[in-house]
């Protein structure tokens, strides 16, 4: 009973935190097709997976950190705890003027690698211009979330980020609405409001005292590389629906053109959500599963596992019951042309086949990185994208062009939750064996 208590403590805050992450897309995407249209929100669409990256970032540090900052002070290291809330700050400061710069100077080539041009490419210019201008504010942000967490302070986490969100939705009005600012409007919203998270997060670290830049020089290398070796997989959990967003939309454009982006954009904005939802149970456990890695307290790590893929499963069944009965409403939602809305009713469907499919896949990886199993975290991580693209490559000329486009990234996620149960299954044999040896 006390296990199950403790885990609702963690992940309810951690999964309202990971869809309001979420919303901050669908906030974009909701003034922005509402004032441009179709054209405005494929704009935003196709150059979401650019914010993504600065987000994955954020939150793939972050957690690195916050893993082994929990491990350690399981394993009651406590200055050694301290060196990794350290070094993770460094590595948020460090990483976050060097996408700055990168994303402000080469917006335009990565823009076109996702596929823009013309009046597109003109309005994704604009919007990651100045998203560009507040990445480290969205990198630090993100960043701090985990260790507010994994310090036992869920709900302030989420307090964080609900305090960011109501601000870009507040901004987005009165930028995109009532100033007409389109899309440089939205994104000045979107980099405002995650300043002001970053800015709540850092008050509860100075005044908890966890805030700390100080590491011996000697030790930073060690640490940085043990921070980002735990980091990729987050980073790449957080990043794959958008890795999946790109290469479905160089395939679109190919295959349905601008209404195909436009169909998906509006599904992506509310399937990507009930992702991150699920990511959140994941991550929100993760402080509980690495306290008893850490611990050496197997049983009890595997109570949260198992509540974990059961709460994930009730969240999948309802996110889908959502989707499904609003399914003719959505393109209306985000200002989509009529032709735009009953495509995205009659594809819905599809794509909810894979979602209890995804809870699968979230929850064993996240289990793996919490107990420092980078490797296979790393293979479930980025074996969907792959699937993808491999399926597309295939299906598409041979059985019907787009339909088998949004039927590829189902059944690749279908072969990543089955790949995921085979691993899972392995690491809980090897287990046993050094359980029965011991």
């Amino acid at each position: 009973m006390r296990d199950i208590k403790m885990f609702f403590q963690y992940v309810i805050p951690s999964v309202f935190s990971f869809a309001l992450s979420g919303v901050y897309a669908i906030v974009d995407g909701f003034f922005v097709g509402n004032s441009i249209g179709d054209l405005g929100l494929s704009a935003v669409n196709i150059a979401y997976p650019i914010v993504a990256v600065i987000q994955a970032l954020g939150t793939g540090i972050g957690m690195g950190g916050a893993i082994y900052y929990s491990i350690n002070k399981a394993e009651k290291k406590e200055a050694r705890a301290r060196e990794f809330t350290a070094g993770a700050l460094w590595v948020l400061i460090i990483s976050s003027i060097l996408l700055t710069f990168s994303i402000f100077c080469f917006n335009n080539v990565l823009l076109r690698m996702l596929g823009a041009n013309g009046q597109l490419l003109a309005l994704g210019e604009e919007y990651i211009a100045i998203i560009a201008l507040g990445a480290g504010l969205q990198v630090i942000g993100t960043g701090l979330i985990p260790f507010i967490r994994n310090h036992g302070s869920s709900f302030y986490a989420m307090i964080s980020m609900i305090v960011g969100f109501v601000t870009n939705i507040i901004l987005d009005y009165l930028f995109v609405w009532i100033f007409e600012q389109g899309v440089a409007g939205a994104a000045w919203a979107t980099i405002i409001g995650q300043g002001v998270t970053m800015l709540v997060a850092l008050i509860y670290l100075l005044h908890k005292k966890q805030f700390t830049l100080k590491i011996p020089f000697s030790k930073m290398g060690a640490v940085s590389v043990s921070i980002i070796k735990i980091g990729i997989a987050p980073f790449g959990l957080a990043m794959t629906p958008n890795i999946s967003l790109i290469i479905i939309n160089r395939f679109s454009i190919s295959y349905g053109g601008e209404q195909a982006i436009a169909t998906y954009a509006c599904i992506a904005y509310m399937i990507c959500i009930i992702y991150l939802i699920l990511q959140g149970v994941g991550d929100g456990s993760q402080p509980l599963i690495s306290r008893y890695y850490g611990e050496k307290d197997f049983e009890r790590l595997k109570n949260v596992r198992k509540l974990a893929y059961g709460f994930s499963m009730i969240l999948s069944l309802v996110g889908c019951i959502v989707m499904y009965l609003t399914r003719e409403h959505l393109g209306i939602l985000f200002g989509a042309s009529s032709e735009v809305n009953i495509e995205i009713a009659k594809i819905i469907p599809i794509f909810l086949v894979s979602v209890p499919f995804v809870a699968i896949n979230r929850i064993t990886t996240a289990s793996f990185y919490a107990t420092e199993k980078s490797t296979f975290s790393y293979v479930l991580t980025f074996v969907e994208p792959l699937f993808m693209l491999i399926l597309m490559l295939i299906l598409p000329p041979l059985f019907g062009g787009q339909i088998m486009i949004w039927w590829s990234t189902v059944f690749a996620r279908i072969l990543s939750a089955l790949l995921a149960i085979m691993l899972k299954w392995h690491v809980d044999k090897q287990e046993m064996l050094i359980k029965a040896i011991s």
